[in-house]
C-alpha cells in the first residue's frame, strides 16, 4: 500500500543571501531535547563536524549565537535558538492536521487509478491523539483510511450528508453532556446510528510553565494582564468552554484574547510554550507535550459514529478489534489525560449515553 505524507518545511533567508537550513532546525530541536550537540548529532545520524558547520552557518545568517557551550554542562540554546525551535513546533502543531487530511485525500485519489485499488474508509473527525493512533493501526492492518480533520459539527454534518462513512467527535460527561448532545442531535436523528467508544480524555486550563499569573480557575482568566488563546468558534472544545463559563457567570468579553484562535490543541500549547500567551483551554496531552502546567476542569468522551450497515464492513470490524486490543488500550492509557476505559464498546445511539452514564456514575475529575 502506497502512503502519501506531507511535512511542513520553512526557512529564513538572510540579508547576505544565505538560507537557513531545515536540517539546522532539526538539529536545534534535538539539542533542546538532549541538552547536547553531540547527542543531537547522534540522533540525526550526522557527524559532529557537520553539526557544527550547520550551527556556524546559521549564526552567520543572524550574526548572533544559537548555542552556548560549557565544558561538562553540554549545550544550551540561546534565546534565538529557543525561538527557532518553538517556531518550528508552532508551525507543525498548526499545519499537521491540515496536511494529514490533504495527504490522505491525495493517497485516495492516486489509489483509485491504480490496479486493484480499494475503496477507503472515509473518516471525518475532530482531531485528537487517540484517533491518530487508531488511523495508524488500521493502516498497519492494510485498511486505507481517507481522513479529514475538522470541527465536531463538520464531522457529524458530513456523516449525515453521506460525505463520510464514520465520524469522530467528543461529548463532555456530567452537566454539559445534555446540552452537547442537543447541539449535535439535529444531524444524528432518524437513522440507525451506532456509537463506538474510543477513550475518555481530560480538558482544562493549559498554563505557561510555572503558572506565573497564578491562574487556578476560569474566573482568573478575566484578570488584567492574562493573555488567553482560544479554539475556533465551531470546535467542540470552544462549545465546552462556553458552557463552563456560562455556568459560572463569566463573561467571554472580559477575557483578553478570547477571540484569538488556534486550530488545534497542540497549536494552543505551542503558542503558550513560546511565551506569546499565558493561558488556553484544551487537552492535557498537548499541555504535557509542551511542558506546560495543567488544571483539569472537564472529562469528555471521544467516540466514533457510523450507520449499522457500515459497522459490519471489514474496516470497521477491524477498527473495533483494534480498539478492544490490549496493545492499543495500553497506548491510549499512556497518553496524559486519556483513558481507554470503554474502548471498543458499541451501542446504538439511542442507548449509548444512558449506558455510558450508568457505567461511569462513579467517575469524577478529582479521582482521574
Amino acid at each position: 500500500m502506497n502512503h502519501v505524507s506531507i511535512k511542513p518545511v520553512w526557512t529564513i533567508q538572510g540579508g547576505n543571501g544565505q538560507t537557513l537550513s531545515p536540517r539546522l532546525i532539526e538539529l536545534l530541536t534535538q539539542v533542546h531535547h538532549t541538552g547536547s550537540l553531540q547527542a543531537a548529532c547522534k540522533v540525526l545520524a550526522m557527524s559532529y563536524r557537520h553539526g557544527w558547520t550547520l550551527v556556524r552557518d546559521g549564526e552567520a545568517i543572524f550574526s548572533t549565537p544559537l548555542l552556548r557551550m560549557a565544558r561538562g554542562k553540554g549545550s544550551q540554546l540561546t534565546p534565538l535558538g529557543e525561538k527557532l525551535v518553538w517556531a518550528d513546533q508552532r508551525i507543525a502543531a498548526r499545519l499537521e492536521p491540515v496536511l494529514d487530511s490533504l495527504a490522505s485525500e491525495l493517497q485516495t485519489e492516486i489509489g483509485a487509478v491504480l490496479p486493484m485499488g480499494t475503496r477507503p474508509l472515509r473518516l471525518h473527525a475532530s482531531h485528537g491523539y487517540a484517533i491518530e493512533k487508531l488511523v495508524a493501526a488500521l493502516g498497519e492492518h492494510g485498511h486505507v483510511v481517507e481522513r479529514r480533520y475538522g470541527s465536531s459539527v463538520a464531522a457529524v454534518s458530513a456523516l449525515q450528508e453521506g460525505a463520510c462513512d464514520v465520524c469522530g467527535f467528543h461529548i463532555p460527561l456530567g452537566a454539559m453532556q445534555g446540552p452537547a448532545l442537543a447541539h449535535h442531535t439535529p444531524w444524528l436523528s432518524g437513522a440507525d446510528w451506532h456509537v463506538i467508544d474510543v477513550a475518555t480524555r481530560r480538558q482544562g486550563l493549559m498554563l505557561a510553565p510555572g503558572n506565573p499569573h497564578k491562574v487556578y480557575e476560569l474566573a482568573d482568566l478575566a484578570r488584567h494582564g492574562v493573555r488567553f488563546v482560544n479554539r475556533p468558534p465551531d470546535s467542540g472544545t470552544r462549545f465546552l468552554l462556553h458552557g463552563l463559563l456560562q455556568a459560572q457567570g463569566i463573561a467571554e468579553s472580559a477575557i483578553n484574547g478570547f477571540e484569538r484562535c488556534e486550530a488545534t490543541h497542540a497549536a494552543v500549547a505551542a503558542l503558550l510554550a513560546s511565551g506569546l500567551a499565558d493561558a488556553g483551554f484544551g487537552l492535557e496531552t498537548a499541555a504535557r507535550q509542551f511542558k506546560l502546567d495543567f488544571i483539569p476542569l472537564a472529562l469528555e468522551r471521544y467516540f466514533l459514529v457510523c450507520h449499522a450497515r457500515t459497522l459490519h464492513t471489514p474496516a470497521m470490524q477491524q477498527a473495533v478489534a483494534v480498539l478492544r486490543s490490549p496493545a492499543f488500550q495500553a497506548a491510549i492509557n499512556a497518553l496524559p489525560g486519556y483513558e481507554a476505559r470503554d474502548s471498543g464498546v458499541v451501542n446504538p445511539w439511542a442507548l449509548a449515553f444512558e449506558t455510558a452514564a450508568a457505567r461511569r456514575n462513579h467517575i469524577s475529575i478529582a479521582n482521574t
